[in-house]
């Protein structure tokens, strides 16, 4: 437990840091490229998006299982062979979708209104390529449990993007220029990054050997992986139409909708998934770990690590939920200054919750090996979003959008959770927790609200907010704790042991000298 603790720290520092340099490059593109070029680069991005998910969201996934797998049989060769496998599947899936753009694309330019952008994303293709290598090796890597490694590459890629950018970007002279200046970092970037992370590989002792027979098992595995996340890709577009759609049929104006619904998408929604950027570091780090337990036949061990992290994952979404709704409006006026989506943001806070249990037990369903259930279940709470979206604009609004994302979540949370059940065959006692620390919420609420309002009337937003929700934060785990959800003496106590063991070892050494 405390090894997958550091490894979520580690993935979580990083992927905080890799964020926000993500967050300020978009800042640094949308002022640099100016309204139209990014506008072309946007669009551009939106196809190769999916090129990229096809050969880099599945693959490495279970190229991490198979490796966790075969390291703990100490099945080296074996294992070089698979990765051998994955390289070539990788390359010639990427090979197959470039000529597949090249060969009909007149079919690719009616998804534009702009002819130029079909010359970026040819610019981007290239990209497609080493990101199949870069996705195998570092599938490898995360397969060892080589978080570090990982992390690295993934930051390595954002820096390199972001220096290349502003030194193509600065010889631009045209609109077009500027687009095909940023499309070619990307390219660039991605070349980089494959090397960067091949000879990361080697330098951990990984080899490559002759192929073998794994072309079934990887593509088996990784197909349910990818469509689930090409789902998800290709719903973001689908809800962007029905939605507007159905609130001017419900009496909106044009404006007004498409207004209300970048309000929804564009400033609540991000706040909903904060909670990822540690949830998600879980999923990435409980992967090998699961994929190793079951090498082992370790089944307590699994069972264990299963609930302990899907408690977790719960203790965390929960977490902001009372700090969203007790001071969500306020939080809308200090980042946007916008009480909107403040009003939203209190409304969609539960989604947090089936969110981010989605997301876990997902994670532990494709360890498992049952992909195909994992996408199974996405897809039918996702027909229940889709249902959500069509006809319930008419009576509440755009809180469609919050009902239908809480639906499908929630529905396909249960049915992972009841697989997760019955493939372990081990009853996940997280009912009574869950309640628990639900009603936890509701005095935490009430007290980030009546903070919030009260500071209001004397105090600047920023120090408001920081107050309010630092006590509601406090509280929070003090209520927990009292409720027996988590145990801040043993917390405590396990704190004094390090400091104490570290004490001991320094006097060692000092005598030593």
């Amino acid at each position: 437990m405390k090894s997958l603790f550091k490894a979520v720290a580690l993935i979580t520092i990083f992927s905080v840091l890799t964020r926000a340099l993500g967050f300020l490059f978009r800042i640094f593109l949308s002022r640099v490229l100016g309204a139209e070029a990014l506008g072309l680069y946007q669009v551009s991005m939106s196809v190769f998006g999916v090129l990229l998910t096809i050969v880099s969201s599945g693959l490495p996934l279970v190229i991490s299982k198979l490796s966790a797998k075969l390291n703990v049989k100490q099945n080296k060769k074996e294992e070089a062979s698979m990765i051998a496998t994955a390289l070539i599947v990788g390359l010639v899936t990427s090979i197959i979708l470039c000529v597949v753009v090249l060969i009909f694309n007149r079919v690719f330019n009616l998804l534009f209104t702009d002819d130029r952008c079909l010359i970026i994303l040819f610019v981007m293709l290239p990209a497609v390529l080493f990101s199949s290598i870069y996705s195998t090796f570092r599938g490898a890597l995360w397969g060892h449990s080589n978080f570090l490694a990982v992390c690295l590459s993934e930051l390595f890629e954002q820096v390199v993007r972001i220096v290349l950018c502003i030194l193509f970007i600065a010889g631009a002279t045209s609109v077009m220029s500027s687009a095909i200046s940023a499309a070619s970092s990307l390219t660039v970037a991605c070349a980089l990054s494959s090397i960067f992370v091949s000879i990361l590989y080697f330098v951990y002792g990984g080899k490559l050997s002759k192929p073998k027979n794994y072309t079934k098992t990887l593509l088996k595995s990784s197909i349910p992986i990818t469509g689930v996340r090409i789902a998800s890709s290709l719903i973001q577009p689908i809800i962007a139409i029905i939605v507007p759609l159905r609130l001017v049929t419900a009496g909106y104006t044009n404006a007004q909708a498409m207004s209300i619904y970048g309000i929804a998408m564009g400033m609540t929604l991000p706040f909903i998934f904060i909670p990822n950027a540690i949830t998600g570091s879980l999923s990435m780090a409980l992967v090998p770990d699961l994929s190793s337990a079951i090498a082992n036949q370790e089944t307590d061990y699994i069972k264990n690590r299963i609930t302990s992290s899907i408690i977790f994952t719960m203790f965390i979404s929960l977490f902001f939920i009372p700090l969203y709704i007790g001071a969500g409006e306020f939080i809308g006026l200090f980042f946007y200054n916008n009480a909107t989506s403040g009003n939203l943001l209190i409304s969609a806070a539960w989604i947090m919750l089936p969110l981010g249990l989605t997301n876990i037990t997902s994670s532990i369903l494709n360890a498992l090996g049952l992909e195909m259930k994992s996408l199974k279940n996405y897809i039918l709470g996702t027909i229940f979003m889709l249902f959500s979206i069509w006809f319930l604009p008419k009576y509440i609004g755009i809180r469609a959008v919050i009902v239908g994302m809480g639906v499908c979540m929630t529905l396909a949370s249960i049915l992972n959770i009841r697989m997760i059940s019955k493939a372990t065959n081990c009853k996940l006692n997280i009912l009574k927790p869950m309640l628990k620390a639900i009603l936890c919420c509701i005095p935490v609420s009430a007290l980030v609200s009546f903070t919030s309002n009260l500071l209001a009337n004397f105090l600047p937003l920023f120090f408001n907010l920081a107050i309010s929700c630092s006590l509601g934060a406090i509280f929070f785990v003090l209520i927990c704790a009292v409720f027996g959800l988590i145990n801040i003496s043993a917390f405590l106590f396990e704190i004094k042991q390090k400091l104490k063991f570290k004490k001991e070892n320094k006097k060692k050494k000092v005598k030593q000298t």
